[in-house]
């Protein structure tokens, strides 16, 4: 075995959220080792899109033109549903309110590419197999063919919801079991419908078609009088069958590429921080995959850790500031659990049920009632405890156009570096010479009146914004005052350069 050597942290697992980290951090100028215990990539699909705030994220690293064209945005009625009940997002306060469709395959090549551009190429055949850790860092031993061990600050568990690292730190992993069995499939068809298909209800379940790629669909089958069983994988002729008995039809399903199954099982970790060991998507909570939330809030999840892990690393921010992300993104999680045990309670089959659907379907005509919907499933209305008063504190900051000295510009264009941004808006002239170095300072003109945020409504455009790396807001003023300001910045970039000279 190879001598111990050295990095600033160990990633394991290259799937989105594991990518999205390593990319976090390289931006940042940490050293990164990636790794996956697969020996290849599979080129399954997997997921199939991306919501509207992991859109916004993307956009936030200049990183949407890498995914667009790989995928394509959804026309007419939807996507977004609630148990398979359709809902009009197109309004929603955000660049992207229909997402994107595309599968997880292809957004993890465009995140690869990014990461390995960054200097974070992704080590294969690389299992975590034990770890041992202090007050100093976290020394991992990688089996496979490399065997080694490497001496980390920090380890990062990215590694899925049978995660090695949750595991070998010991993190409690509790919830609800599988009551339910769901398949999936990508296969061409010779004889599909017209159109698609979201969530029919027959029988003992659901089925679903959706054309996904030219040439070939995404089929599948939820099935209630049936619980998921590891260790029975389908084929492709059981997914035929269970399909064709619930539908009716198969529709001349042929030439698969990638067949499946998942249940409804929802977990969550105790804790998402062990020390130096750290979780973050499938490896911190599972659920049943209703409306593509798993990987979108894996994305979220690495978009928060990755510049908090950065500044406690180069020194700017004390190890606490590592502590906001279990306050921050784990109520996140349990949100999701939540709303996805409700969707797979709407989807049981039985009269009581469909006279619940048809009674939340007339709901979803209400402006008000598609607006939650939608920003609860899109993670829109998330609202941070950032201990600033005013409105805007806490959430996504909109991105609203501005004009600068040099030309047009947009907010999501200022966080392409990763770091702070203070935002003077209108002519207002914050002074923050101590944080000088950490910081973004950029002066624009903001014509907009009134800033529409989902959670939170209209409200008049601020004077300033501190917006944090990962695109929320520290700090805003109504007024041009510095108030609170200096309390922000010493909370999430840092102490002042006086504070550490004292």
């Amino acid at each position: 075995m190879n001598n111990v050597y050295q990095t600033g942290v160990v990633i394991a697992g290259a799937g989105p959220t594991g990518l999205m980290l390593a990319c976090e951090l390289r931006l940042a100028g940490i050293e990164v080792v990636l790794l996956d215990a697969l020996t290849a990539r599979t080129g399954q699909s997997r997921a199939g899109g991306i919501h509207a705030r992991t859109m916004e994220i993307l956009d936030q690293r200049g990183l949407v033109e890498r995914v667009r064209p790989h995928g394509y945005v959804f026309r007419g009625r939807g996507p977004g549903h609630f148990a398979g009940l359709p809902i009009e997002f197109g309004d929603l306060a955000t660049r992207y309110p229909t997402g994107l469709v595309i599968t997880q395959a292809d957004v993890e090549t465009q995140l690869d590419r990014y990461a390995t551009e960054l200097g974070a190429p992704v080590q294969w055949d690389s299992p975590v197999v034990d770890l041992e850790q202090n007050s100093d860092g976290v020394e991992i031993r990688v089996g496979g063919a490399h065997g080694r061990r490497i001496r980390a600050a920090y380890l990062v568990g990215c590694d899925g919801g049978r995660s090695a690292v949750r595991k070998l730190a010991g993190i409690e992993f509790a919830g609800t079991d599988a009551t339910m069995v769901g398949m999936i499939a990508d296969a061409e068809l010779a004889d599909p419908p017209p159109g698609w298909i979201l969530t029919e209800r027959r029988g003992p379940g659901d089925f679903s078609v959706l054309p996904f790629q030219p040439g070939w669909f995404r089929l599948m089958v939820n099935r209630h009088d049936r619980v998921l069983d590891h260790a029975a994988p389908p084929s492709f002729e059981d997914f035929r069958a269970s399909f064709r008995e619930v539908a009716g039809t198969d529709y001349g399903m042929h030439s698969p590429r990638w067949v499946s199954q998942f249940g409804d099982a929802a977990r969550l970790a105790a804790r998402y921080r062990s020390n130096r060991v750290l979780l973050a998507g499938d490896a911190a909570h599972i659920h049943f995959p209703a409306g593509g939330q798993g990987l979108n809030t894996g994305v979220q999840d690495a978009a928060n850790l990755g510049w908090k892990l950065a500044a406690v690393l180069k020194g700017h921010a004390p190890e606490a500031l590592l502590d906001t992300y279990e306050s921050e993104r784990r109520p996140v999680a349990a949100r999701v659990l939540q709303n996805t045990r409700a969707q797979t309670a709407l989807m049981r089959p039985g009269p009581h049920t469909e006279a619940l659907r048809e009674t939340l379907a007339g709901l979803f005509d209400i402006d008000e009632v598609r607006n939650r919907l939608g920003g609860m499933l899109f993670a829109l209305d998330i609202r941070y405890d950032v201990g600033d008063g005013h409105p805007l504190s806490g959430y996504r900051v909109p991105d609203v156009d501005l004009t600068l000295p040099t030309g047009g510009t947009r907010v999501h264009e200022l966080l392409r570096s990763g770091r702070p941004v203070l935002l003077s808006l209108n002519g207002t002239r914050p002074r923050i010479d101590d944080w000088q170095g950490h910081i973004d300072v950029v002066h624009a003109r903001c014509d907009a009146g009134r800033w529409s945020v989902p959670g939170l409504g209209e409200i008049p455009a601020p004077t300033a914004v501190l917006v944090r790396p990962d695109g929320y807001v520290a700090w805003a003023a109504d007024e041009p005052s510095d108030t609170g300001l200096f309390e922000a910045l010493s909370a999430w970039v840092g102490p002042s350069a006086a504070a550490h000279r004292a």
